[in-house]
Order: C-alpha cells, then structure tokens, then sequence
C-alpha cells in the first residue's frame, strides 16, 4: 500500500477535492483511488480525516432515472410509516423510539 500524501485543514494543493466537494461540483469519485489526506486537528481527541479525490479523473453525477426516484420516494414513505398506528407520521420516524412520537408517549 503506498503512502498517502497529508495535507492539513484548508492547505490542500489545487485539483483536490472531498466527495462532498464533488458533489457540489456535480461530479463522483468515478472509481478513483484516494489520492491524498485531509487532517482537520481536534482538541483532545484523534483528528478528523477526509480523502481527497482528483478533480481531472472525476466523473459526472450520473442522472436521477424516473426507477431510482420512485424508489427513493418508497423508501422515505417506508420511513415515515408508524409500524404501530400504520399512519403517515408526516416525519421521519426515530429510531430510538420505533414508532411515532403519539404511540411512542401513549401508555400500553
């Protein structure tokens, strides 16, 4: 395994960038390997890394297909579904709580 270069925070050389910078940009990794590393210090604790990717080899986002969106708009549905009332909870359901926040407070 080769050694990756380590830039630190806001000191990374121009043609990098995160997968959210990607993103912004409208492009993706494309299969790419990492090409270097972004140390963000902490206080205390082990620092934050990111991995940055080429710009020049990135590839575009590719498009929302009218499949992927309706499968994406199942599972969001799935997650606003109480499994307890069965009723569109109009929100994402807690994790924590498993059921909406009404049948989570009522008592059994």
């Amino acid at each position: 395994m080769a050694i990756l270069p380590e830039y630190r925070w806001r000191l990374a050389p121009e043609g990098l960038a995160t997968r959210r910078q990607l993103r912004a940009m409208g492009l993706r990794p494309g299969g790419q390997d990492v090409a270097a590393v972004l140390e963000r210090p902490r206080r205390r604790r082990e620092p934050l890394v990111a991995y940055l990717y080429r710009i020049d080899q990135a590839k575009p986002v590719r498009p929302m297909t009218p499949a992927r969106t309706a499968a994406l708009a199942a599972a969001m549905r799935a997650r606003r579904l109480c499994p307890a009332c069965r009723r569109d909870a109009g929100y994402c359901i807690p994790r924590s709580l498993g059921t909406c926040v009404t049948c989570a407070d009522s008592p059994s």
